[in-house]
């Protein structure tokens, strides 16, 4: 455990509320997070199927991102609740995590096979994982509860804007005349994901360094310092921590799980089969060395990079109405309209018109980045902030986990082996998880 510096002892804990600029930048660092995020979304498939993977594997080529975060983040969470340094309770956790993932983006690249890219890509997500979680507790601790909306979608526009120029990076690059679309290296992986890599590794260290730097959390009183000193250590105390916060989880809490479930098993089919889905809708080929494929990822990029120019323009406004209505209410709304969206996009055959399904993906994207933990952050102790939002994103990994296990069956029996009937399904799962946020129900004061 780190030791506390005495003269941070003194002073209080009380959340003061915070101008908007302040907030801004905190949540810079997430820019970064996501930055990262977003290139995982929009190439790792490319990159499997560059290396010669089929589309069955995909599934559990991406084992690495549900497995690192249910392992990590709850016990990181709850690590960084014990953390006493005199550099932060939180931001340690930021740094070391951040140049974990700078490390591993800059590699990528060069990956020679297909499982030395899943090998990279869970140690990425390990360092995502580790960052990910303390992140989400710091912005509970600094605000005061009539701010938590704000922090949270603040994240959200900060995931939309890091996503949106992650995926558009390399189109950006080839109209510029950087790199030439034709450019491949001996691994067959374009140069242009070469540069959107590179570039992903200096902005996600140089944004969370900012943030830390310029943003510092609320100090432990020498009473919390002490309650913590006093707990048992060790991983055994932290997996019994895990274990009880289990056990006395809000009802809340719950309840979202299973929202999770259905909604975060259908990103996940949707970030694996997209590229595949535009390449035959679009493009009229599923030949991963062709110039159609190829324009099919880049085509993913500016659909993932428009979806998430909408969340970072909504995001604002979606913390107004959670104050206005509910946060609730915004959420229910938000992945409906976004799912039947969603299940419309293998209908379209022409690039111009899917600017249709990215405006309410954007939208449902936005509101799960940001509204549930607006809806939880109120709800739980402040000295187990860390251990609860670890667990509620265990509720994102768990499915994430389950669709890769489960899905390689959907996927060749249900589906008939189709990327348009994949993407159908996840959207129809997007809605119903909306309509079970019904089963939360809504405070009559704002969030």
């Amino acid at each position: 455990m780190i030791v506390a510096q005495p003269e941070k002892a003194g002073k209080t804990t009380s959340a003061i509320k915070l101008n908007f600029g302040s907030i801004i930048a905190m949540n810079l660092g997430f820019f970064g997070i996501q930055y990262s995020f977003g290139l995982q979304q929009t190439n790792m498939t490319p990159i499997y199927s560059y290396l010669g993977a089929n589309a069955d594997q995909l599934p559990l080529l991406n084992l690495a991102g549900p497995m690192t975060g249910l392992i990590i983040q709850p016990i990181i969470g709850a690590m960084s609740d014990k953390t006493t340094s005199r550099f932060g309770r939180r931001r340690p956790y930021f740094l070391i995590g951040a140049i974990i993932c700078s490390i591993c983006l800059f590699a990528m690249p060069y990956s020679s096979s297909i499982w030395m890219a899943a090998s990279i890509l869970w140690i990425l997500d390990a360092g995502n994982n580790i960052t990910m979680e303390p992140y989400r507790a710091f912005v509970s601790d600094k605000l005061p509860s009539e701010q938590h909306a704000l922090g949270f979608l603040t994240q959200s526009f900060f995931t939309g804007l890091g996503i949106t120029l992650a995926n558009l990076t390399p189109g950006i690059l080839i109209a510029a005349g950087f790199i030439s679309i034709h450019s491949r290296s001996g691994n067959n992986i374009p140069y242009t994901t070469y540069a959107a890599f590179f570039i992903g590794g200096a902005v996600s260290i140089g944004s969370i360094m900012y943030s830390c730097f310029t943003t510092k959390e609320t100090p432990l009183t020498n009473e919390e310092i002490k309650k913590i000193k006093a707990a048992p250590g060790g991983i055994g105390s932290i997996l019994k921590d895990i274990g009880e916060a289990f056990k006395t989880m809000p009802l809340t809490m719950k309840k979202l799980g299973i929202v999770y479930l259905f909604n975060w098993y259908a990103m996940f089919v949707y970030w694996q089969f997209i590229t595949l889905c535009l390449a035959k809708t679009i493009y009229n080929t599923s030949d991963a060395a062709s110039e159609g494929f190829a324009s099919a990822q880049l085509l993913t990029g500016t659909v993932n990079g428009g979806y998430n120019v909408v969340t970072f323009l909504v995001a604002f406004p979606l913390a107004f109405f959670a104050r206005k209505i509910t946060a609730q209410k915004v959420h229910l709304l938000s992945l409906i309209f976004g799912g039947i969206c969603l299940a419309s996009l293998p209908m379209i055959h022409q690039a111009t018109l899917l600017f249709i399904p990215i405006i309410g993906l954007g939208i449902a994207w936005a509101s799960m980045m940001g509204t549930p933990y607006a809806m939880l952050a109120g709800s739980i102790p402040k000295e187990k902030t860390g251990i609860f939002m670890g667990i509620l994103n265990m509720f994102i990994v768990m499915p994430m986990l389950l669709e890769t296990i489960t899905f390689k069956y959907v996927y060749k029996y249900l589906l008939g082996h189709n990327p348009e009937n994949a993407i159908i399904f996840a959207g129809v799962l997007i809605t119903i998880a909306g309509s079970f946020v019904l089963l939360i129900k809504s405070k009559n004061t704002p969030i």
